[in-house]
């Protein structure tokens, strides 16, 4: 089969993986992505098999003059990893991850996802930080940071970054380390996809073990206020082995929920322990017992079951709108703002985190990575969601009134929850510091910017 593009044609022949054109058996299939809020149609879709398919790619790219959009898993909130008449570089296919229990390293390939990574780590009692639905991609998330449930003892996915490979604009296949392109590694540390395609990614694991004492501990939302207000103070001397996130929503029809509670508006705090399960236990008492809680299902468990639970509140195909910001604080009158908003809920499927930061993230040196945000101490990630169209207009003005609502108190914003924003919002995710220099790199391995269709750093 071969699918023309202006004057060239891609011939699936020349490929190990798979070319899809709109015509053909598989392309609608492979052309959906998580949020299916986006219905977009490239000219034509490359499935890399391997490197040597990401390179032929590029280079049909650079010869057509069509836009290049990357996917991976697909998971971008705006939808970045489809474009509608561009080239879809497809890295789904590219599965491969090897671990190495002895240096406790894990090599993997640019289309793994998170469940699929941890099942190969957990086989030996290690983990690489990661995020928090597993069939999120690894390129993804890790491009734009990392932030996730044991990030706080064991730090972002970049900060296990070891090397990465990388196919630049115009094909060339290089590595990027900290010995090797030293600057392009700080840069694809937070800096997104705007350098090449990354093929493969070296990190280190960290020891975990295979248990956790994680679940939710759940109020009703009309207590929001309360329960926040504890829940601050809580925290704040919180050791390492702690990661919490807050979550407002109506109550999902799952077994670890009681009956009684499906459908009805909660307020939850998820804990993520990672050390001591005894330790553990005696820093949860005063949050099991305040309230006290509707319903307590904080136990210990696989990591990998909780690194699943939110699978189901975050289902692909379903339609999603987001609006986040960094937060240094949690006070009284943002607290307030949360409960009075988050009671305006209206869909099932809503669910909106606040995510416990700091810890080993804030530890490492602000300058170290591409990263911005180490010094935040929480981040709202205020999203909608529902099953189709219908409903959707209403819960999306839902987030931005929200989001407004809380202009105050925002600082940074985390780049992989960043919507079509806009360049502003770009800068402002790095800080003018930092973008500056990431735009340096942009002009040094994308001058012509063929890698346009993500959180954008502009050459010029």
């Amino acid at each position: 089969m071969t699918v023309v593009l202006g004057e060239l044609q891609l011939d699936d022949a020349a490929f190990r993986g798979q070319v899809l054109g709109p015509a053909d058996g598989g392309y609608d299939e492979h052309r959906r992505i998580w949020n299916g809020s986006f219905d977009r149609r490239p000219a034509a879709i490359v499935r890399c098999a391997g490197v040597a398919d990401v390179i032929t790619a590029l280079k049909l790219a650079q010869g057509s003059g069509l836009p290049v959009a990357v996917r991976s898993g697909g998971h971008s909130f705006p939808g970045l990893s489809v474009a509608d008449d561009a080239l879809m570089i497809d890295l789904s296919p590219m599965k491969g991850v090897r671990v190495d229990p002895e240096r406790r390293t894990a090599r993997v390939q640019a289309g793994v996802l998170l469940g699929e990574l941890d099942r190969e780590t957990q086989a030996f009692g290690l983990a690489v930080p990661s995020g928090i639905v597993t069939h999120t991609g690894v390129a993804g998330l890790t491009l734009g940071g990392g932030i996730g449930w044991i990030m706080r003892k064991h730090g972002l996915s970049v900060d296990q970054l070891v090397s990465v490979d990388l196919v630049t604009a115009g094909g060339e296949f290089i590595r990027a380390s900290a010995e090797e392109n030293a600057d392009l590694f700080w840069g694809v540390r937070g800096g997104g996809g705007n350098f090449g395609i990354v093929t493969e990614f070296e990190f280190r694991c960290v020891e975990l073990g295979t248990q956790v004492l994680a679940g939710p501990i759940i109020w009703p939302m009309t207590k929001s206020g309360e329960v926040l207000r504890f829940y601050r103070d809580w925290v704040a001397d919180a050791p390492d082995e702690l990661m919490t996130i807050v979550i407002h929503r109506k109550a999902p029809p799952l077994p670890i929920i009681p009956a009684e509670l499906h459908g009805q508006p909660v307020v939850m705090v998820v804990p993520c322990w990672v050390g001591d399960v005894e330790t553990g236990e005696a820093f949860l008492k005063p949050l099991r017992e305040f309230g006290p809680p509707v319903a307590d299902v904080c136990v210990v468990k696989p990591y990998l079951a909780h690194q699943a639970m939110l699978d189901p509140s975050f289902v692909p195909g379903r339609w999603y709108y987001f609006k986040s910001a960094d937060v240094a604080e949690l006070t009284d009158e943002l607290i307030d703002i949360t409960m009075e908003r988050s009671l305006q809920i209206s869909s099932p499927l809503t669910s909106f985190p606040i995510w416990q930061m700091g810890g080993a993230v804030e530890r490492v040196g602000d300058d170290e990575t591409a990263f911005n945000g180490r010094t935040a101490a929480f981040t709202y990630n205020i999203g909608a969601s529902t099953e189709t169209e219908e409903g959707f207009a209403e819960e999306r003005d839902w987030v931005r009134g929200f989001w407004d609502a809380i202009t105050p108190w925002h600082q940074g914003v985390y780049v992989n929850f960043l919507g079509d924003e806009g360049a502003d919002r770009v800068r402002q995710s790095y800080g003018p510091e930092k973008y500056d220099r990431l735009q340096a790199l942009k002009r040094k391995y994308d001058p012509d910017n063929l890698f346009r269709l993500n959180q954008n750093i502009a050459p010029e």
